[in-house]
């Protein structure tokens, strides 16, 4: 009988009472079918019921072979707690079900053995022992194929973009009906443009014909938020790419696309917030699934309350569990539902797609000791993947106690390979914009530099000038482009690995404030732009320039083992030159990089560099292919030269 039972039929919730004292009278009609059901289920016992209607099961589907033999299901649906879950299929256990503060969810504790073949089996949810309804779970094999997950290394040389301010490849997403905001208005910075996955496709060879290796977008997964949530960090389903971007398998298709041209991928993630549309905010698993406050309280952004052993315990808890802003809830990631969940979530896409890297957001705000296992965890699951966090803070020492290794006395091991370095970047700017002093000017990139002791790896931190959250490196040099040629140079010879943000390559400008106009369309990306910068015709003859000169660059980077792998050598900035070296064992290849921030001429003699240059004969200008004198080298005014010695 229970196969009658509709959502159409009876309402979400409904207890029935079986009552001895009471004689049950109807008339048998078609409209009294609803009766005669509720009827013959009263003298059937006490029964309660809920909706026919599973909301979702996440992961929706997993994987064998995996490291870690535990997955931890949440299933969600009206009333759901009522029900109870049984399972066969070889390899896998049922452990436990877990009920929690809300009926509406259920946490399905699952073991897979090693021997667990690939397959489909139902999960039946039954009440008083009858079949409600099943969900067909799916095993999937590992992906083995070559080329996928490979990591992301100094080797590389990063391009961040939005998508949404990218290119527009498919016009029939623009406008999805049924999400939140149905906005497309490329005339305000704040609307949605029309942006999306298919449009990076279709410009993946214009990003390799410029010496791109990996791209990185922000969040491409759904963001259904009223408005302004183009910039996909306030996630309203982990488990969805937005669909005005395209879908999940379009996601994939991406990357096997430019896995296929060479490229990677870096997905960006976020562990610390939601937004406020996600559809488990609207029905919380229990209250604690949020960093919850008598009132609405902000984090106080101060990353020092982290690591200050004076800190009080109310400003560091104020600093992690604090909202980021007040659309953007905080997770509590000491529970452990919550760590689960996004764990799972994470390497979910990382063997759903094969990508071959993560920047972490927000890094500094989430919950230390969680993080340090969800490293472990992922990087047991995927050994050759890359991790970066970001930690836009002040000091060297900030950034490296974010790191791995416990090298500057945090207690613990983060197993955090890399942070994106905004001490370097400030003391890039520094060197190119400031005036010279005993710690000043090009001293302060030099004494930046100094600090990498701090690191277990310095190698593995992502440098870049820019990016979305901040003015654009083009504007921050005052539209100077022998300046911004300078930085350019730093930027591809630099230890770490180079990110630059879109648009950099062909001069796009502007401030932060207001944020938007630093998240400009690029120029041809959409159908009907005036001008196409994705084309050298399209561009001005100081944007070919621009972009010519990254593109040489980049791509002699690409074959230069001394800038991809080689060790930093550094000499003290004299009569204000500074120079430095990328090198190997082997002499020959070695790079060298002066530095002329003045407004002046300047003449280098290279005795002084006689332990890195011994046996050097030649000099070649990388950007020029001239080859030059090598005894006595002169530096153009606001200038970095880049020379092959050999």
């Amino acid at each position: 009988m229970m196969k009658f039972l509709t959502s159409a039929i009876f309402p979400p919730v409904l207890t029935l009472k079986n009552n001895a004292q009471t004689k049950t009278q109807f008339h048998i009609s078609k409209s009294g079918l609803k009766t005669i059901l509720i009827t013959l289920l009263v003298l059937l016992g006490n029964i309660n019921l809920f909706a026919q209607k599973l909301e979702r099961v996440e992961p929706m589907f997993w994987f064998t072979g995996m490291h870690n033999p535990k997955l931890q299901l949440l299933v969600h649906g009206d009333n759901i707690a009522k029900a109870t879950v049984a399972l066969t299929y070889p390899g896998v256990k049922l452990v436990k079900v877990n009920t929690v503060e809300n009926p509406n969810y259920l946490f399905l504790d699952l073991t897979l053995s090693a021997a667990v073949k690939p397959g489909s089996f139902p999960i039946h949810f039954l009440v008083n022992g009858k079949k409600i309804f099943s969900y067909t779970y799916e095993l999937k094999n590992r992906d083995k194929s070559a080329g996928r997950i490979q990591g992301v290394t100094n080797k590389d040389f990063i391009y961040l973009l939005m998508p949404d301010r990218f290119s527009n490849g498919d016009k029939s997403n623009d406008v999805v009906q049924g999400l939140t905001e149905t906005a497309l208005n490329r005339d305000s910075m704040y609307y949605r443009h029309g942006g999306d996955i298919q449009g990076v496709i279709n410009h993946l060879d214009y990003l390799k014909d410029l010496g791109i290796t990996t791209v990185w977008m922000t969040p491409e997964v759904e963001n259904d938020m009223p408005q302004a949530s183009y910039h996909g960090y306030a996630v309203t389903d982990h488990y969805k790419i937005d669909p005005r971007y395209g879908t999940n398998a379009l996601y994939k298709k991406y990357v096997e696309t430019a896995h296929a041209k060479g490229m990677k991928v870096i997905k960006d993630i976020v562990h610390n917030h939601i937004g406020t549309e996600h559809w488990f905010y609207k029905d919380l698993p229990m209250k604690n699934w949020l960093n919850q406050w008598p009132k609405y309280t902000q984090t106080s952004y101060r990353d020092q309350t982290v690591m200050d052993i004076h800190a009080s315990a109310a400003d560091r808890k104020q600093m992690l569990d604090g909202w980021f802003v007040p659309s953007m809830p905080d997770l509590n990631q000491t529970n452990p539902y919550v760590q689960n969940y996004l764990t799972q979530n994470h390497i979910w896409w990382i063997e759903y797609a094969g990508i071959d890297g993560l920047r972490l957001d927000t890094y500094g705000y989430n919950d230390p000791v969680y993080m340090a296992d969800w490293a472990l965890k992922v990087q047991a699951e995927f050994p050759h993947l890359s991790v970066f966090g970001e930690t836009l803070v002040t000091a060297v020492a900030n950034q490296a106690f974010f790191t791995g290794g416990n090298t500057v006395n945090r207690g613990f091991d983060t197993h955090l390979q890399g942070i994106t370095d905004a001490t370097l970047k400030d003391a890039i700017y520094e060197g190119i914009n400031g005036k010279n002093g005993w710690v000043d000017g090009i001293n302060r990139l030099y004494a930046t530099l100094a600090h990498d002791f701090l690191y277990k790896n310095p190698n593995t931190n992502c440098i870049f000038l820019d990016n979305h959250d901040m003015s654009r490196f083009y504007s921050m040099v005052g539209e100077d482009f022998d300046k911004y040629k300078m930085g350019i140079s730093i930027l591809l010879t630099m230890r770490g690995i180079p990110e630059m943000y879109y648009g950099t390559e062909i001069l796009m400008k502007n401030f932060s404030n207001p944020d938007g106009l630093i998240r400009s369309d690029f120029p041809g990306g959409w159908e009907g732009d005036k001008k196409d910068k994705f084309i050298a015709n399209g561009r001005t003859t100081k944007e070919n320039e621009a972009f010519n000169f990254v593109k040489t660059l980049a791509n002699f980077r690409k074959n230069s083992p001394a800038l991809q792998t080689g060790k930093l050598m550094q000499f003290v900035p004299q009569d204000d030159i500074y120079v430095y070296f990328r090198y190997n064992a082997e002499p020959k290849g070695t790079v060298m990089v002066i530095v002329n921030n003045t407004e002046k001429e300047k003449t280098l003699n290279t005795d002084r560099f006689a332990e890195r240059t011994k046996g050097i004969t030649k000099a070649k200008n990388v950007i020029t292919s001239e080859n030059i004198d090598f005894k006595n080298i002169k530096v153009p005014a606001k200038t970095t030269l880049v020379l092959e010695l050999n």
